[in-house]
C-alpha cells in the first residue's frame, strides 16, 4: 500500500491535520478495509494512539474528514434556500455539489467513503448541517416532519448509492436528469 511522503514542512502541521491529510491520501490509494489506523499514524509520523486521541476510532476519523472536506461544499447552495423553496430547487441545491465533487478524483474517494459510512453506520452522529435528517423535516411543507425526514432518507440513500460507487465515473447528463426527476417525484408526491 502506498504511503504519503512526510516532509519536514508536513511535520510542522498540527497532528490532527496531518492525520486527516494522510488518511485522505491512503483512502484514495487503497480500499477502506485495507487502510489501518497504524498505517495512517505511520504516514502522519504520529504516535499509534494519535487517531484514538484526536478522533476516537477510524470511523470517527472518516466522519471528521468528510465534515472537513465535503460538508462546506453544500453551504453556499443550501444557504439560499428557504422553507418555501420549491422541491426542484431544493433537489438541485443538493445535487449540484455531488456532481461537482464526483468530477474530481479525490471527490469520488470522499463520496465513496460517505456512501460506505452511511450504509454501514446510518446512526453515525454528524455535527449537524445538511447531513442531519432533522434539518430536512420542514422542507416538504405538504408533509408532516416525520414523513418528510423518511422521504429525504430514501432520497439521500438513492443519491449516495448513485454517486458513491467506488468504480463510478461522473454521471452522464441523462443519468443525472433521471436521478433528479426520480428524487423530485418521490419528495413531491402527496
Amino acid at each position: 500500500m502506498p504511503t504519503p511522503t512526510t516532509t519536514s514542512a508536513a511535520t510542522t502541521q498540527p497532528t490532527r491535520e496531518r492525520l486527516l491529510d494522510c488518511a485522505e491520501e491512503l483512502f484514495a490509494a487503497a480500499p477502506y478495509d485495507t487502510v489501518s489506523v497504524r498505517a495512517i499514524c505511520a504516514a502522519a509520523d504520529a504516535n499509534v494512539a494519535a487517531v484514538h486521541y484526536h478522533f476516537g476510532t477510524k470511523e470517527d476519523l472518516v466522519v471528521a474528514l468528510l465534515n472537513d472536506r465535503l460538508v462546506p461544499r453544500w453551504a453556499p447552495a443550501l444557504e439560499s434556500l428557504t422553507s418555501s423553496s420549491p422541491v426542484p430547487e431544493v433537489v438541485d441545491a443538493v445535487l449540484a455539489p455531488f456532481t461537482q465533487i464526483q468530477s474530481e478524483q479525490l471527490g469520488r474517494t470522499h463520496l465513496h467513503l460517505l456512501a460506505r459510512l452511511i450504509a454501514e453506520s446510518p446512526q453515525t452522529r454528524w455535527p449537524g448541517g445538511w447531513t442531519s435528517l432533522r434539518q430536512w423535516g420542514g422542507t416538504l411543507p405538504h408533509l408532516d416532519a416525520k414523513t418528510a425526514r423518511a422521504r429525504w432518507a430514501l432520497a439521500f440513500d438513492l443519491i449516495l448509492t448513485t454517486f458513491g460507487r467506488a468504480d463510478q465515473r461522473p454521471l452522464s447528463a441523462d443519468a443525472l436528469a433521471s436521478l433528479r426527476s426520480f428524487v423530485i417525484a418521490g419528495l413531491a408526491a402527496p
